[in-house]
C-alpha cells in the first residue's frame, strides 16, 4: 500500500521493537494507524510519539516509604 508502512518497517525506522509499535498502535498513540485484519498500516509521514513512561526512578521502592 502506498503511503503506509508495516510495523516492522516502522520499528526499524524509529529504533523500537515491533511489539512496542503494536502497543502504541492499539493504544491510539500513532495518528492515522489503521488495522487491517491482524496487521497494522502506519502512515509514512507519522511522527514518533513521545515516550511518556517515567524513567527518573522517582517511584522506585514506593512501597517501602
Amino acid at each position: 500500500m502506498d503511503g503506509y508502512m508495516t510495523i516492522k518497517e516502522t520499528a526499524e525506522l524509529w529504533g523500537l521493537s515491533p511489539r512496542w509499535i503494536q502497543t502504541l498502535c492499539s493504544d491510539g498513540k500513532i495518528d492515522g494507524a489503521v488495522k487491517f485484519g491482524r496487521a497494522w498500516a502506519i502512515p509514512s509521514d507519522a511522527n514518533r510519539p513521545k515516550d511518556s513512561r517515567v524513567t527518573t526512578g522517582e517511584y522506585r521502592n514506593w512501597r517501602k516509604k
